[in-house]
């Protein structure tokens, strides 16, 4: 609990005028509670034994003014427990967010996207009650019971022993539920990670699902992981419930020798029955929050374990550190300094040596997983090398600013991103303001132009969630679009056209021919069509280039080329 406020610290300490706003409400309805139990004297003494008739009027109005004073104290403490809440999960939104997407594609890779989502919508949520309600009801509750029990004590020393000594023997029993309760918490919002996980795979996958008619079969899976949560959740409320009969049967327990020891004390005359009602009321008062905090407490157990799944994301720090160079000038040089990266026990790259100056078309050929994507990769920082160097324009890539090195890089990577924005929006992806003539000379080069002046607005159609109003091939031509539209001096084509047919590539291929004249162009294609124009041609083989030279070069001198040639025929 020390250990969560203080990493919160540094957010709650941004609000302290609107904590003051809600303490000063909490500080309102406990004087009022311990009010309306001081007001039953003068109504038992004064008004009903002793009959003076002012009472009749004082009291009332009294008890008015209590309770008006209690319900705006309750109004001011909901606004604004309610406006730090929703301000700080907001902002830890925001926060959470912004720590995953700057991660390494490495940890992206490794975690599953429902268990991050999970954490940002569900576990965030948890802290919001957190900051919001558990932190101002804790204090108020304390402040009440501090408030009331002294009241108590000052009412009547001896009485108010037999009404606390219940307070310790209920903290014990609530220390083992709330160790149970914190368990089952973590075990909860983990399985509830596991649901949105499944959730997203069953939504992101529709058209296999439909394709290979498996509704029931995703169902099943879907309802087991399901129906584990429930049980998990059952737990949590099976223990849960414990605390407030418990100390419902501890505070009548308190409350039983209160009477029998208080009436003893009326009958012997020394204490009135307005003290009496009184201190019976404070006592009753005094219970409900003790009750509430046993509960605030088990409450706590949920937010700490929601907390430290947020901070554990917080706390985590990518392996790919920025530059602190600026890239200001187009990419002229590439070189990989004997570069080797080693990937789960095994090499992805193997001593790659290689040059590559502007104007130069290079193209990546080899057997699945013999490296090319890994290749790109490291050109856009996705990896660092495990050992020797990849130089941009002479200095080490890890010298740069990864912002200005991206700056001068468009990717068009096998799996393509669409976007729920306009046509043009994705084109010009990551532009606030968009250059329309520069779209649609994108579309144009892309060969992407007619069929974008068909949709129903043109380039100002809102595309559908993943591109569905398009066709792959169309969606691929976008993709395409948006990397020329960035005119970057470093073009990274991973099987860029492979839902093109033969003539479309062509098409494209010769138009970018001209466009990439002085920039340096990386290719990993699907067809001999796509490479055989390349100025060289590196054939990779598990992570190391086994031959490298032009089409007719390989084709009279590597085995290997000869072989992959053949399977990459149109």
């Amino acid at each position: 609990m020390k250990e969560i406020i203080k990493r919160f610290w540094p957010y709650i300490k941004e609000y302290k005028f609107y904590y003051m706003l809600v303490i000063f409400g909490g500080i309102l309805i406990v004087i009022s509670t311990a009010a309306s139990a001081q007001i039953m004297k003068p109504l038992m003494d004064d008004m009903f034994i002793a009959k003076k008739k002012e009472m009749l009027y004082l009291i009332p109005f009294g008890l008015i003014g209590i309770y008006l004073t209690k319900a705006i104290g309750k109004y001011v403490q909901t606004i604004f427990m309610e406006y730090i809440g929703q301000s700080i999960v907001t902002r830890f939104r925001e926060l959470l967010l912004s720590h995953i997407i700057s991660q390494d594609m490495a940890f992206l890779y490794i975690n599953r996207s429902g268990e991050l989502i999970s954490r940002v919508t569900n576990d965030i949520g948890r802290i919001q009650t957190f900051v919001a309600n558990i932190l101002p009801d804790l204090f108020r509750d304390v402040l009440a019971v501090i408030a009331l029990i002294s009241y108590i004590i000052y009412l009547s020393p001896m009485l108010s022993f037999y009404t606390l000594v219940v307070v310790p023997l209920a903290i014990v029993p609530l220390m083992s539920i709330a160790k149970r309760l914190k368990k089952y918490s973590h075990h909860s919002q983990e399985k509830n990670a596991d649901i949105v996980t499944r959730l997203t795979e069953v939504f992101n996958n529709s058209e296999i699902i439909k394709a290979n008619d498996t509704q029931a079969f995703e169902l099943k899976r879907f309802n087991v992981q399901n129906w584990q949560f429930f049980k998990i959740n059952m737990k949590t409320v099976y223990v849960g419930a414990l605390v407030p009969p418990l100390m419902e049967m501890l505070g009548v327990t308190g409350l039983a020798a209160v009477i029998y020891v208080g009436g003893k004390e009326v009958f012997d005359g020394r204490m009135s029955v307005g003290e009496f009602t009184a201190f019976i009321t404070a006592v009753g008062l005094v219970f409900e929050p003790i009750r509430k905090l046993s509960g605030t407490y088990a409450k706590i157990q949920d937010a700490i374990a929601a907390s430290e799944r947020v901070f554990e994301v917080l706390d985590t720090k990518p392996s790919i550190v920025d530059g602190e160079k600026t890239l200001s000038s187009d990419i002229k040089k590439i070189e990989f300094k004997n570069v080797s990266l080693m990937y789960e026990g095994s090499y992805a790259l193997k001593d790659i040596d290689i040059s590559i100056h502007d104007g130069q078309k290079i193209a990546l050929v080899g057997d699945s997983g013999g490296g090319k994507s890994t290749f790109i990769a490291m050109l856009m920082r996705f990896y660092d090398a495990d050992e020797g160097l990849v130089k941009i324009n002479g200095l080490n890539i890890k010298e740069y600013s990864l912002s200005s090195l991206k700056h001068h890089i468009s990717l068009v990577s096998q799996r393509v991103y669409i976007f729920q924005d306009s046509l043009a929006a994705n084109v010009a992806y990551g532009e606030e303001e968009i250059d329309e003539n520069r779209v649609v000379k994108a579309l144009k080069l892309a060969d992407a132009y007619e069929f974008a002046m068909a949709l129903e607005d043109g380039i100002h159609t809102m595309m559908s969630e993943a591109g569905s109003n398009l066709s792959g091939g169309q969606r691929q031509r976008v993709s395409i679009a948006r990397a020329i539209y960035k005119h970057a001096s470093l073009l990274l084509f991973d099987e860029a056209t492979s839902a093109l047919d033969n003539e479309s590539e062509k098409r494209i291929q010769s138009a970018l021919d001209d466009y990439a004249k002085d920039k340096i162009t990386i290719t990993i294609a699907h067809r001999l069509s796509t490479i055989e124009h390349a100025d060289k041609i590196l054939v990779l083989q598990k992570g190391a280039i086994v031959d490298s030279g032009t089409h007719h070069e390989l084709l009279d001198n590597s085995k290997v080329y000869q072989r992959l040639a053949g399977e990459l025929k149109d």
